[in-house]
């Protein structure tokens, strides 16, 4: 740890956190960074570089989130949600107050948004993105998630400061456990979305 500081943080970067001080304001301030578009190649930026960079997907979002919730008495949690092959992954920062499950995300989209923590598991939380989690054609393709990872497990590979791309957490996310939300027969029967469904789905917070 840095100078006497948790978690090897700068005193500015502490001060930011700091003032986050409830999942509310943590999902208002991933609101105000930009959406990461990866112009100059693929990332996976530690909370550090987030707040350096004032720009996130929704990887770096979660781990910022779950950086700020852990300064708050809060284990820093992350979910993977998994798709089709043709469809992104998506990763929340969870959360747990009054016995229930909250969720923070970083996304461009209007939906796979902030979740209030009302839901009894984390099936319960996950299950409340599967309606919304289609591709343009309408296809729902939400298929699994991850029990949450508790990433203080990477505290000694410095993946809250670290300068280098974090892609061991993302490698570790791919590998875990993934519980699956259907069957064949679920799938069978899915209706796609419709067509007012897909027009919402297209709208977007950040333009390249």
């Amino acid at each position: 740890m840095a100078a006497g500081l948790p978690f090897g943080l700068t005193g500015g970067e502490l001060r930011t956190l700091k003032k986050l001080n409830t999942p509310r304001k943590i999902q208002d301030f991933l609101n105000t960074l930009r959406i990461n578009f990866e112009e100059k190649g693929e990332t996976c930026m530690s909370p550090r570089r987030v707040l350096r960079e004032r720009k996130a997907h929704c990887m770096e979002g979660a781990m910022l989130a779950a950086a700020a919730l852990r300064l708050h008495g809060h284990a820093p949690l992350v979910v993977d949600l998994t798709a089709v092959k043709r469809d992104d992954d998506h990763v929340l920062a969870v959360f747990r107050q009054h016995g229930h499950w909250g969720a923070i995300t970083k996304t461009n989209h209007a939906v796979l948004r902030y979740r209030e923590p009302v839901y009894r598991s984390i099936r319960e939380l996950v299950l409340s993105f599967f309606h919304e989690y289609f591709m343009d054609d309408g296809r729902k393709t939400l298929r699994s998630y991850s029990l949450p990872v508790d990433l203080s497990r990477f505290d000694k590979r410095g993946w809250m400061t670290a300068e280098d791309d974090v892609w061991y957490i993302p490698d570790y996310l791919a590998d875990v456990r993934h519980i699956p939300l259907l069957t064949k027969r679920h799938i069978a029967t899915l209706r796609r979305a419709d067509p007012t469904e897909i027009r919402a789905g297209k709208l977007v917070e950040w333009r390249r």
